[in-house]
């Protein structure tokens, strides 16, 4: 390496665009310091006078002994009274184990390859896709409320409430189990409108259902060992377990909910069932009461654990809800989810556990290593909201208005859809399934409907091993009843074109 100061490539370097915001000593501090960690400045190095390099610049003395001071600092470079600045040979030492440790990685093979430097897990979840949740409404995406007549204004004015009452305290890490205002509020709620038997001290606060999910598989299940699922089953619960390293084992559904004969006659060794009782997603149908007496008898008798997602209970149309699994189990073997995001509105990003008292303490402790906290503004609002009456009666709002929105739905699907799709009506719920009629595919109808602007939920994607059924799942919550309409006719008029060339035929995939 050659013992002289480049001059030009140090101006060129101070041209670089992402050092134009940063203040001039600063700039030649960090152009200095990627000569030197690119090796083009060498150990040894001397660097010219603060005075010659300042006038080669023309900018001050004092700007020019600023960054080199602080390259000093750093280490970069080391500075000998009466003799000048050189670059630190214990930088070039370091960088030159650094190359021998490990071959220069070629940038095309690392475009080519993203997931060449995570973990076995770690390309397992990039591989995996992910979950793209819906961020705007857009026609039928499922999972969204209506979120247009939320009471805002209410709920600011009880946040100013929160921050006025509370002050700098809120502003502090929370209780990684909730705030006790929240959970109290939370545990009232489940016992008066769900049946459920829960004290506040069971109830654990957290971001997403998801979260619940990926706890449960963490502490209750070793990697590579069985979990049960119903088949089909929600996507969300999948991605979750299967995120964990957990073997998933489906468990198949019918007219009643999961077939608890199967779950008696399952040698997996699995100790633990995920359940959707009160509309099983995605075919919305309701978990009969003996089938509820008899899980709960199945996991007493056998050890297992039951973890109940009641995403959406509050919506139910034909009659009364069922009670909650929870509170038929005398034996606390039951794990019951909850979220808000399907009641209030989706950026809240706020569920609950009810967890049986032996595994509070397992579980907060899990959540506090994974993010601590649910923000305590947010959970001291929602607690106030809950205990003057917003809640319950936004909730009766919603439900008043949700099922006026799926019979619009089911109307204009016999309007519009008949030879195509027939809709399953269950009683509850955001979303619709549709069962395609034969001669359709569901990858193809999904394609012309978002060349429509249209959103299609395929149901494929939701069963396990051959028996699949093709359709979709239509989410209404978030849609007026005339963006129901519209947006069915354009889904008409897009398979309109498939529907000419027959029903033995395909389209031909577009280039």
């Amino acid at each position: 390496m050659a013992k002289t100061f480049e001059l030009e490539t140090l101006k060129i370097r101070l041209n670089d665009e992402d050092l134009q915001r940063l203040d001039l000593n600063q700039r030649i501090q960090r152009a200095l310091r990627a000569l030197i960690l690119d090796t083009a400045l060498g150990p040894g190095v001397k660097l010219p006078a603060t005075r010659v390099l300042s006038k080669s610049l023309g900018v001050a003395r004092d700007t020019v002994e600023n960054a080199y001071v602080q390259l000093h600092r750093d280490g970069y470079i080391v500075r000998r009274e009466g003799s000048g600045s050189y670059v630190s040979d214990s930088v070039g030492t370091q960088l030159r184990g650094a190359a021998r440790g490990r071959a220069r990685p070629d940038p095309a093979s690392r475009a080519a390859e993203p997931g060449a430097g995570l973990s076995r897990r770690g390309r397992m979840i990039l591989d995996s896709g992910g979950i793209a949740d819906q961020q705007s409404i857009k026609a039928f995406a499922t999972g969204l409320p209506e979120t247009r007549n939320f009471p805002v204004d209410v709920w600011e004015r009880l946040q100013r409430q929160v921050l006025k009452d509370y002050r700098a305290s809120v502003l502090l890490h929370g209780d990684p189990q909730g705030a006790e205002p929240l959970r109290k509020a939370i545990a009232a709620y489940l016992n008066l409108e769900r049946g459920a038997k829960v004290a506040p001290e069971q109830i654990l606060v957290l971001s997403s259902t998801r979260q619940a999910l990926y706890l449960c598989a963490q502490l209750l299940v070793d990697a590579g060992k069985p979990i049960l699922m119903e088949n089909p089953g929600y996507f969300g619960a999948r991605k979750a377990f299967e995120s964990a390293e957990v073997r998933i084992v489906p468990i198949d559904v019918d007219a009643q909910g999961i077939r608890t004969d199967l779950l008696r006659a399952d040698r997996s060794g699995a100790n633990c069932v995920y359940v959707t009782p009160s509309h099983q997603y995605p075919t919305g149908v309701t978990l009969s009461l003996a089938r509820r007496l008899e899980l709960t008898g199945w996991a007493a008798a056998n050890g297992k654990w039951i973890i109940e997602d009641d995403y959406d209970s509050e919506f139910h149309y034909d009659g009364l809800p069922t009670a909650c699994v929870q509170g038929l189990d005398r034996h606390q073997r039951t794990i019951y989810l909850g979220t808000f995001s399907k009641t209030l509105y989706p950026g809240l990003r706020m569920g609950y556990m009810a967890l049986p008292q032996e595994l509070v303490g397992a579980f907060s402790r899990a959540r506090s290593i994974m993010d601590g906290h649910t923000p305590q503004v947010l959970q001291l609002t929602l607690a106030r909201f809950m205990e003057h009456g917003h809640y319950n009666a936004h909730v009766r709002a919603m439900r008043k208005l949700y099922a006026g929105r799926r019979q619009a739905l089911f109307e204009s699907i016999d309007r519009h859809l008949g030879g195509i799709a027939t809709a399953i009506r269950p009683p509850g719920g955001l979303q619709i399934p549709c069962l395609l009629e034969r001669g359709w595919q569901e990858e193809e109808t999904i394609r012309l409907a978002a060349a429509a602007g249209v959103k299609l939920a395929g149901l494929e994607r939701l069963y396990a091993g051959a028996q699949r059924r093709q359709g979709w799942l239509l989410g209404y919550a978030a849609l007026t009843t005339y963006e129901i309409e519209a947006a069915m006719l354009r889904l008409a008029n897009a398979l309109a074109g498939r529907r000419r060339l027959g029903p033995g035929r395909r389209l031909a995939r577009s280039q």
